[in-house]
């Protein structure tokens, strides 16, 4: 099972394809870290995200929570609160962290709307690599207007020997967005294509093991293309059977996909086997099974891809033996 938990609402960002900083919540309404320990121990991924989880004034007791209920603990931060980082890595050196950007400086800083945004980034970077986190790396949302910039960002990463995680933009409750959409299909379905390529030719000087997660996140690219070109996703979803979400409130989610939240129940309230095993865990079960939002998230994309490995290996092995015989990937 894996788990993403939503710390907060609030946000320092402005970003154009997520509205949740308009919406924040106020801390008083947040749930208190004590709750995180009802959560069932053995969880195979956990990611702290947001809003800005390192808006939290007890982000350090969240921390020393959940690194008991998991040994794959990342945090997703926009890196601008460098100070922050620096104090829990130090602390939880083992734990992942994932900065946000958008682009290079000039398009990271307009989309996010902070300004020198790219510049705390980078910064929060070498701090992170300095404290000795050795899973560091950036994520990049993929949208039309900053397309041109996701190869430069990936070449920019693979000379750091850093990861890059990919999403599309998606409209759901989550990002408070109904608008998100890609009207230069061809120029981004071009784009895509280039950097999916360069992850099946992975040239990182680490060893294979670097290079077999550049081939995986090109299968993860190909769906998020899927998505952007409106078609089925590759893999059925598991949300509310392999993943899960907590959301400030203290509820417990199915996923962030959905267009209104698909709530399991509540954490400050009732036990986490209670939940999981209810009736209305249940319900929605069967509602994610015939959902038809297709949305390709890591959230839920990646547990998918750890349920069925064979799908996803045996795709890596077609497109590279097209690249070995001079044809490019199809992704259709």
């Amino acid at each position: 099972m894996e788990a993403n938990i939503i710390t907060t609402y609030r946000c320092n960002a402005k970003c154009g394809m997520c509205d949740i900083w308009k919406f924040p919540t106020k801390p008083s309404e947040e749930f208190k870290p004590e709750i995180l320990k009802k959560l069932p121990t053995g969880i195979s991924k956990l990611n702290i995200t947001g809003g800005e989880p390192t808006l939290r004034k007890d982000i350090d007791e969240i921390l020393d929570i959940v690194v008991k209920k998991s040994h794959g603990v990342e945090i997703s931060t926009n890196g601008f609160f460098t100070s922050v980082l620096d104090r829990v890595t130090k602390k939880h050196s083992d734990i992942g962290v994932r900065i946000s950007i958008e682009g290079l400086p000039e398009m990271n800083d307009k989309l996010r709307g902070i300004p020198n945004g790219f510049d705390r980034a980078v910064r929060s970077f070498l701090k992170l690599r300095a404290n000795g986190v050795k899973n560091i790396g950036f994520a990049m949302t993929i949208s039309g207007e900053n397309c041109r910039d996701l190869l430069p960002v990936y070449q920019m990463c693979s000379a750091l020997e850093c990861q890059l995680a990919n999403a599309v933009v998606h409209n759901s409750f989550y990002f408070r967005k109904t608008d998100n959409k890609v009207d230069n299909f061809t120029e981004v379905e071009e784009a895509m294509q280039e950097f999916i390529e360069a992850l099946l030719t992975s040239s990182r000087k680490q060893l294979l093991k670097g290079k077999f997660k550049d081939w995986l996140r090109a299968y993860i690219n190909q769906g998020l293309l899927k998505h952007v070109q409106g078609k089925i996703r590759s893999l059925p979803c598991g949300a509310a059977t392999d993943s899960f979400f907590l959301d400030p409130y203290g509820r417990i989610l199915a996923c962030n996909g959905s267009i209104e939240p698909m709530i399991m129940g509540d954490l400050t309230k009732q036990s986490f086997d209670e939940i999981w095993n209810s009736k209305q865990a249940e319900i929605l079960r069967e509602q994610v099974k015939n959902c038809k939002q297709n949305c390709w998230m890591t959230g839920t994309a990646v547990p998918a891809m750890r349920k069925n490995p064979i799908v996803p290996a045996l795709w890596v092995l077609k497109q590279k033996t097209r690249l070995r015989q001079g044809k490019r990937t199809d992704l259709s």
